[in-house]
């Protein structure tokens, strides 16, 4: 299985890259188009800010390649909400994968949200063998309102989409590498698919 993290200058690829070796897999980190179409899995990370990295997108015209691919493609935190119509970080236009506008957190809560947190209400393979109310580890200051696509929900001031899919597309708001042996279980989910 040829799985490709796609390596666009604004992620914590090397941690995704180690816990995907855990599982037993190899995965190659690459920005080039023929070897991220080529691929049976793809991940897109991403930390930092929106901005900048959509630019780099733009700049490898990762941008227009992205919503066409046919395989299973996990988005992560930053790359999630890449993933989305757009963003107030920056006001960032998105990908337009997911159908929601990410939106900051309120003046009411410490912004980054920093630290583990339950998912709930969990809806699609990716969460295969994972119970309700498990803890998983987030580090924004963004996020996903509820929507049509939610497929798992945490709160932090409010209820808002742990985790996203439409068709192909997967998207999780926290980092499943950074998320123990939770973590690795959506992770082993994903790469089964």
């Amino acid at each position: 299985m040829k799985i490709v993290i796609i390596n666009y200058g604004a992620g914590n690829i090397q941690s995704i890259k180690f816990a995907i070796q855990r599982l037993g897999y190899e995965a190659v980190l690459s920005n080039d188009v023929a070897e991220i179409k080529a691929a049976d899995k793809v991940i897109f990370p991403g930390v930092g800010e929106a901005s900048s990295a959509m630019n780099k997108l733009l700049e490898s015209e990762l941008d227009k390649l992205i919503p066409e691919l046919e395989q299973p493609v996990l988005g992560i935190c930053l790359g999630m909400q890449l993933m989305c119509n757009e963003t107030e970080e920056g006001n960032t236009k998105g990908l337009g994968i997911f159908d929601v506008d990410v939106v900051k957190f309120s003046s009411n809560v410490k912004v980054p949200q920093i630290g583990w947190n339950q998912i709930s209400s969990l809806k699609s393979a990716l969460f295969n063998a994972i119970p309700e109310k498990e803890y998983i580890y987030l580090v924004h200051s963004f996020y996903a309102p509820l929507c049509e696509e939610t497929i798992a929900e945490t709160e932090y001031d409010v209820t808002y989409s742990a985790a996203l899919q439409k068709d192909n597309f997967y998207g999780t708001q926290f980092h499943p590498e950074k998320s123990s042996d939770i973590g690795s279980k959506i992770l082993k989910n994903f790469l089964e698919m």
